[in-house]
């Protein structure tokens, strides 16, 4: 495994910042106003995040754009809706002083429509090459007719694909990395790395590393073998997406056959690299909409806390928001909202929620403690980042899964300690390696046998407490409950 030591430790926040600023799709058409310093914005919520139990911040888009972020026109500059270069500054100084890496996200299959390099490779026209020499940079077709055309992605007008077997995309590439890392970022995802060649990957990210050793590469695969796409392009990590949605379906449907399925392919990539996990993004429908049922919202959570991997969490999901995506212009929307200038304006003196209008009326302070609660204690035992899941009981709706520890974090399997070695639940220090979860979404009572059912837990009531042994040494865990016992 290649990925940097200080990803091991890691919990993402991810922000998709032209939504959560408010300037898109509010301000689309609008004059950019980069004296406003949107970008700004987030610093007032970093303390949230690390409060929240995260130590990085998952940009996605910033540089300057048509619209959403994904149409770049400048990859040099901070989309000037959200402020100035200086700004992306000071917001990734005030991230390292809260000891938060920055990851950026990098949209560099495709260009905008309207970039300089588009424009002069197609000019105003309908896709037609008018200069050969700046379409090198492209990706295109030539028809029947000897007709040459520029490729757009995934049938988008506004996207022109780059050239990625050309050297000039390949140094373009690489420099823009650098800068950005030069200004302070620690860490990349590839947007749309499924669309490009790992080829291409392999010569541009040793060339990276060579002056940013440290840096972590995360691209995004959504189908196919991630270990031959990890181990061929040589990033560090991909997107788990058969995972997430193992997560949301197996417990949506009452199939917990299908996360064992995940679980099992999920243990074999871990040969090879640590996958990137998630329960929502920028481009799914919220977690707290894709579970019917809201009794079973904190059994995804205690999945993505404890399982294998590096969790990110999408902001807002803390919160328990919910929305939509949809198939059609705009269906992202919903799912990008902006967000009020400060954490504070959320609750009321009592604690609950403050605002009467919009998707925040819903935001649920349990939801949130809840988070903290996991997140912490995914934060006490990193050796998580690299454990092995293993099955003990699997019904359609019950399942306990046992977690257990690797030597040194070296991908091996380590030796269980023992019940009365281990250490205990939430106690700092050294870790136990071995956890038991169980999921309950049964109206009957879930058994877990002695063996699994150790002296401490975190379960549905959000507690820490110590559970009597029944005679027969085993625990119950209570309908449609969950508890993380170890």
């Amino acid at each position: 495994m290649s990925e940097p030591a200080w990803v091991e430790h890691m919990i993402w926040w991810r922000v998709y910042p032209l939504g959560f600023t408010g300037v898109h799709p509010w301000g689309w058409g609008k004059p950019a106003e980069p004296e406003k310093h949107k970008i700004l914005h987030l610093v007032e919520w970093l303390d949230h995040a690390a409060q929240l139990g995260c130590n990085g911040l998952a940009l996605n888009p910033i540089f300057t754009s048509r619209g959403h972020g994904y149409d770049t026109l400048d990859h040099y500059h901070i989309d000037p809706r959200l402020g100035v270069d200086e700004d992306f500054d000071t917001l990734v100084a005030a991230a390292h002083e809260r000891g938060m890496k920055v990851q950026l996200d990098g949209v560099f299959n495709h260009l905008a429509r309207g970039h300089e390099l588009v424009h002069k490779a197609i000019g105003d026209g309908d896709g037609r090459v008018i200069d050969a020499e700046a379409a090198q940079w492209f990706r295109t077709t030539t028809d029947a007719e000897g007709t040459v055309w520029v490729n757009y992605f995934e049938g988008h007008s506004d996207l022109v694909e780059l050239n990625l077997e050309s050297d000039l995309v390949v140094e373009y590439i690489i420099d823009v990395m650098r800068h950005w890392l030069d200004r302070g970022a620690d860490a990349w995802r590839l947007d749309a790395a499924y669309r490009m060649s790992p080829a291409f990957w392999a010569k541009v990210l040793p060339a990276v590393r060579e002056t940013h050793p440290d840096v972590c590469i995360e691209g995004e695969v959504i189908h196919g073998d991630y270990p031959r796409f990890v181990a061929e392009s040589t990033v560090d990590t991909v997107t788990q997406y058969q995972l997430w949605k193992a997560i949301w379906s197996s417990i949506d449907n009452a199939n917990w056959w299908e996360l064992d399925w995940a679980l099992t392919a999920h243990n074999e990539f871990l040969d090879t690299f640590i996958p990137a996990t998630f329960l929502g993004n920028h481009d799914t429908t919220r977690i707290a909409s894709q579970i019917r049922d809201q009794r079973h919202l904190p059994h995804a959570l205690a999945l993505l806390a404890t399982l294998p991997g590096t969790p990110t969490v999408y902001s807002g999901d803390e919160f328990g928001l919910r929305a939509l995506k949809e198939d059609r212009l705009g269906g992202d929307d919903a799912v990008r909202p902006q967000f009020p200038a400060t954490p504070d304006l959320l609750w009321d003196e009592r604690g609950n929620a403050a605002l009467t209008q919009g998707m925040f009326a819903d935001a649920n302070a349990q939801t949130l403690a809840l988070h903290q609660r996991l997140l912490g204690l995914r934060r006490r035992h990193p050796w998580l980042h690299s454990a092995r899941t293993a099955k003990v009981t699997l019904t359609n709706s019950q399942c306990v899964i046992a977690l257990t520890g690797t030597a040194g974090g070296s991908g091996e399997p380590g030796e269980a300690k023992k019940p009365e070695q281990a250490g205990r639940l939430g106690e700092v220090g050294e870790a136990a390696d071995r956890l038991t979860l169980a999921l309950n979404l049964d109206d009957k009572n879930l058994f877990v046998s002695g063996e699994h059912a150790l002296t401490q837990t975190i379960d549905a009531d959000d507690v820490t407490r110590t559970w009597a042994r029944s005679a027969n040494g085993g625990q119950s865990i209570a309908p449609h409950g969950w508890a993380i016992l170890g």
